[in-house]
């Protein structure tokens, strides 16, 4: 028997009934909702004031603070060298002996004449008393009286002449002994027993140094000296010492001297082939570590910055023209872009001299997960154990201040 139309439009019906049934049950899942993003967590650096002593680092040479030049006054021959080279000298010592025997016949010369002289002046002076004496009786012109007056006054010229001869006999023999007008350490020498040496001769016998203190002569470059008395006018910067500042030094291995030093002088002239301005210390040297004509690096104390706000390096970055910035989280921990102007290096720190304020909260640690209009999470750097900024930061002192590092 064949379906009915009607039987068939319901069957149809129940079909298209199942089909949206199923596609209703289908759609009626449970949509998942969104997410909110994970707040980023960085690690900032709370710039804080604080007192800085500003050092600069400059190269020096070191030489004696006192040279004297061991040169003969008087030709001859040396028979003796009479010290140790490489030895303590004091002044005075006898250094070389030259032949004496031409200067010893030459200053008995001199005492002969003088000798001389003296017999002349007396016989003189006894002819003048005994004309004047004649000369208030008319017994003589007074003529021959004045002859007599003018022949004593002759000799008595005559007997300076020979003492002044005698003088110079005595210092030319005194000068065949050849001594040191300082105390200090002899050099080597130039000459040997046997040898013919000149009267003020080019070349030196050998050469005295006092070598404590020492002097150490550092450079530094015209462009820097203005920079430094500008800070020191507007008071960037204020002066440590009125006269003289102290310096420390770095020797040849990079090991720092034991001794202190003090500023004496600085240059008036600016050297025109390097422009920089030549600085003398004098170094004290009671070990005798320091020799002349070594290379040093000074350390020297130009100011002292009393609101200096120092950043960890990791935290400025730097532009392709140069220009320095740093991701500053602002408030509601959204990060900003700073740009800054950063004076020098201080140890593993900058001395920023603008664009940062006491307080702010510099990143220094996930630079990376930052990004300039972000908000971020910012936590302490120095409490993240092995992070970069943690051991960037600088140990403080008993009193909890930080101590103020050394620039370079």
């Amino acid at each position: 028997m064949s379906p009915t139309p009607r039987s068939t439009r319901a069957a149809s019906l129940a079909a298209v009934t199942c089909v949206l049934a199923l596609a209703l049950a289908g759609c009626s899942k449970p949509v998942p909702l969104a997410v909110p993003a994970k707040v980023q967590q960085v690690g900032v650096h709370r710039v804080s004031p604080q007192r800085l002593t500003v050092t600069t680092e400059l190269p020096g040479r070191t030489s004696a603070s006192v040279v004297a030049e061991i040169r003969p006054q008087v030709s001859g021959i040396v028979l003796r060298r009479l010290f140790e080279e490489g030895a303590q000298v004091h002044a005075g010592q006898v250094l070389y002996q030259i032949d004496p025997a031409g200067f010893q016949a030459s200053y008995a010369g001199a005492q002969a004449g003088v000798a001389k002289a003296e017999t002349t002046v007396a016989s003189a002076r006894v002819a003048a008393r005994r004309s004047a004496e004649l000369v208030r009786i008319d017994a003589i012109s007074r003529q021959q009286d004045d002859d007599s007056q003018a022949a004593l006054a002759q000799t008595q010229a005559d007997l300076g002449v020979a003492r002044a001869a005698l003088e110079g006999a005595r210092i030319n023999l005194d000068r065949t002994r050849i001594t040191t007008p300082i105390a200090g350490r002899a050099d080597l020498s130039s000459v040997t027993a046997g040898a013919l040496v000149v009267a003020s001769q080019a070349a030196a016998l050998t050469t005295v140094q006092q070598l404590d203190p020492m002097v150490v002569d550092v450079v530094q470059s015209s462009g820097e000296l203005l920079l430094l008395r500008r800070q020191l006018a507007d008071g960037t910067l204020k002066r440590t010492a009125v006269d003289e500042a102290p310096i420390r030094l770095l020797l040849e291995d990079g090991s720092a001297y034991a001794h202190a030093g003090r500023l004496k002088f600085s240059g008036v002239t600016v050297n025109r082939g390097t422009g920089a301005v030549t600085l003398r210390a004098l170094v004290p040297n009671p070990d005798g570590v320091l020799m002349p004509g070594m290379y040093v690096r000074a350390r020297l104390e130009t100011g002292v910055a009393e609101q200096a706000l120092l950043v960890p390096q990791q935290g400025v970055t730097r532009s392709a023209s140069g220009e320095a910035s740093a991701l500053v989280v602002g408030p509601g921990g959204k990060v900003g872009l700073r740009k800054l102007v950063v004076d020098r290096a201080v140890g593993d720190r900058w001395l920023v001299t603008s664009g940062l304020q006491a307080g702010d909260a510099v990143i220094v640690d996930g630079l990376q997960r930052a990004k300039v209009g972000a908000v971020v999470q910012p936590v302490d750097a120095a409490a993240s154990p092995g992070s970069a900024a943690s051991v960037a930061k600088a140990p403080t002192s008993a009193s909890g201040a930080a101590p103020p590092p050394e620039s370079r």
